[in-house]
């Protein structure tokens, strides 16, 4: 995974600060891997994640994929889509193994 260091992208997600939540969101990334609406936030707002565009997914708008960590530790993927100045969370799920690994490298590596 690689680090968007391109700040006016990262300036771009990260001034968009308001989140686009309804049943839909919210229901499936609770369901099977257990990820409450607010750990996603938390990932954002806390500043502490890496950060990449997925150009495969980004025709219509533009489409993010971030590693992060909650406020309790827990580190998640997730997959987000910018919508205007709105962040609507596509899926959520613990990381695996090697995006665990990617994100303790970068942590190591960089000011996370």
């Amino acid at each position: 995974m690689d680090v968007i260091y391109k700040m006016d992208e990262l300036d771009r997600v990260l001034s968009a600060a308001e989140f686009e939540w309804d049943r839909g969101n919210i229901g499936k990334n609770w369901e099977r891997p257990r990820v409450a609406y607010f750990e996603c936030e938390e990932v954002l707002l806390n500043g502490q994640f890496i950060i990449t565009k997925d150009t495969a997914h980004s025709a219509t708008e533009d489409h993010y994929r971030v590693l992060g960590k909650t406020d309790e530790g827990r580190v998640l993927f997730l997959a987000f889509a910018l919508r205007g100045h709105k962040i609507r969370v596509i899926t959520a799920r613990d990381v695996n193994k090697r995006e665990r690994k990617a994100y303790e490298e970068a942590k190591k590596s960089t000011a996370l």
